[in-house]
Order: C-alpha cells, then structure tokens, then sequence
C-alpha cells in the first residue's frame, strides 16, 4: 500500500474517533479540559516536582547538576529530629487553633447581629469585609506598624492612659510575638467567617421561627433548637476552610517576625522557606512543604467525607 493511502487511511480513523469523542454527549469534556489543563501544569507538576525533590539530595552546589544523588528519606528523617520542626508544627497547630477560635466567634456574633436587617447594617457589614479584601501584605505592614516598639500605635495607646510604664517588645519578645500575628490573622478572618455564617442564615426559613414562636419558644431556645442544628454544614464548611486557610499562612508572619525571634513565630510554611531559600537545603525544604501538603490534604479529604455524609 502507498504510503499517502496509508496516512490518509490513518487521518481518516483519526478524524473518526475525534468526531465521536466530541459528540453532544461528551461535550462536557471540553468545558473541563482547559481547566485540568492548567490545573496539571501549575498545580499538578510543582507538587510532583517537589515531591521528587525530597528524596534527592540538593543543594546549591548540585542545584543545576544533570544528575542529583538519591536520598531516600533521609531528608524526611533529618527534618523530623529538627527541633525546630518540632516548633514549627507546634507554633502552626497553635496559631491555627487559636485563630479559628476567635474569628469564628466573632465573626458569629456578628452575623448574627447583622441578620436583624436594622438600618444601616447592609453598609457597615459591607465596611467590615474590607480586611477580607485589603492584600495580605499589606495588613501585615500595617499590623507591624500598630505593634512597633518605639513608634507603634498600641503603646502609645497603652502609655497615654497609663496601663504601662515602658514599650512592649511585641514583635521583638518570644512571649508577645505569637499573640501579636494572631491578633493580625483574627483581623483578616473574621470577615470570611461573617460572611459565611450570613450566607448560611439566609437559608433558613424564617417560618420555623414563627412557628416556634407560637410554640412559646423563646429566642435563646430557638437559636439552640433552630439556628445551630441548620447552621451545621455552614459551620463545618467554615471551620474546615478555615483551617486550611490558616494552617498554610505565609506572608503575613514572614513580613510581620519572619519567623523569629528565636523560632517563636516560625510556622510549617516559613521553615520549609528557610530551608529552602536561606538555608539552601532545597531537598530538606521540600520535605517540610510535602508534610504541610499531606496534613492540608488529610483535612480536605475529610471535609469531603463529612460534605459526602450530608449530602447522601
């Protein structure tokens, strides 16, 4: 057979398949591809990049090496003896929990407060998302001018009504620092859980209140018996987001302390980066970002689990 009847043939069962595969019914396929298109190049090859990464031995003397020793999980191992490892997961479970706490607290409150609908709470609800949306760099710059020693807001604040004698160290002090970048973080994440918590009372029909109103429900029993069992999903979706939100901060802890002083602050996030880009410990740096990918995905597969259950 000529070898143009032979590639036409070719084309042809090519052509063929194509025009089967982009039928009416696999139209969907075509929606999706661009995006897992992107989502393999930009998501998917840095996390099996960085994943080969971890069990070589890299530094800036083999960074551009053609071949890069094998280290198994020696990298793993080394980082795991690390004391400091140790204070950064620490210092991450901490600042994690202690944030969500907060800011999902308040951000309750105040959904709650402003469903009552009373003038004007459609615009200051609107002014409180702005934490939401200023750049986190940016909140942490301001949040490390509020809490500098010498020229900060707080203590001059604290000194003129008296309740200190002398400047706190809050960003310079291990036993301030920590609290100083929760306060920054509660400030960002109060918003997002308002917000949330809003949407989710919306949807609650207001005829279960009126009808336990007539009941003789007061509201402290129907915010028990109502809001809370409804308000479930919505609160799980927030708590978990949250987490996932928070566990992973970077930027604002590395522009307010940069981790220190003396490792008091440094996170999962800002250890790996330390390895990595200070340190030049490319291999163990990837290591300290595998752990922190595997607690983030173990907590995204719960949420799965649980959003699963509600829906079946």
């Amino acid at each position: 057979m000529p070898v143009y009847s032979l590639f036409n043939l070719k084309w042809r069962k090519l052509m063929k398949r194509a025009r089967k595969f982009f039928r009416y019914d696999n139209i969907g396929y075509l929606f999706v591809l661009p995006a897992f298109i992107y989502m393999m190049i930009f998501v998917g090859y840095p996390i099996v990049d960085n994943l080969i990464l971890s069990f070589q031995q890299v530094t800036i003397q083999t960074l551009t090496a053609a071949h890069k020793p094998f280290a198994g999980l020696a990298n793993y191992t080394e980082i795991f003896k690390d004391p400091v490892f140790h204070k950064a997961l620490m210092n991450t479970l901490i600042f994690t929990v202690a944030c969500l706490v907060v800011q999902f607290m308040i951000g309750f409150v105040l959904a709650v407060f402003f469903s009552q609908n009373f003038r004007l709470s459609k615009p200051i609800r609107g002014l409180l998302m702005m934490p939401w949306m200023i750049p986190i760099t940016v909140t942490a710059l301001i949040f490390k001018f509020i809490f500098g020693t010498d020229v900060g807001i707080l203590n001059f604040i604290l000194h003129s009504l008296g309740l200190i004698g002398k400047n706190i160290d809050w960003l310079t002090s291990a036993n301030t620092a920590m609290f100083a970048i929760i306060c920054a973080n509660v400030w960002i994440g109060i918003p997002f859980n308002m917000i949330l918590i809003s949407t989710g009372l919306t949807t609650i029909p207001k005829e279960l209140y009126e009808s336990a109103s007539i009941d003789g429900a007061n509201k402290i029993q129907s915010f028990f018996r109502i809001t809370l069992p409804l308000l479930k999903p919505t609160i799980e979706s927030v708590l978990v987001l949250g987490f996932i939100y928070t566990f992973k901060v970077f930027d604002l802890v590395y522009v307010m302390t940069g981790g220190g002083p003396v490792n008091s602050t440094h996170m999962l996030s800002t250890y790996s980066y330390k390895l990595s880009f200070e340190l030049f410990k490319y291999s163990k740096g990837s290591a300290a970002a595998n752990v922190l990918l595997v607690i983030l995905l173990i907590v995204g597969l719960f949420y799965i689990k649980i959003t699963d259950e509600e829906e079946a």
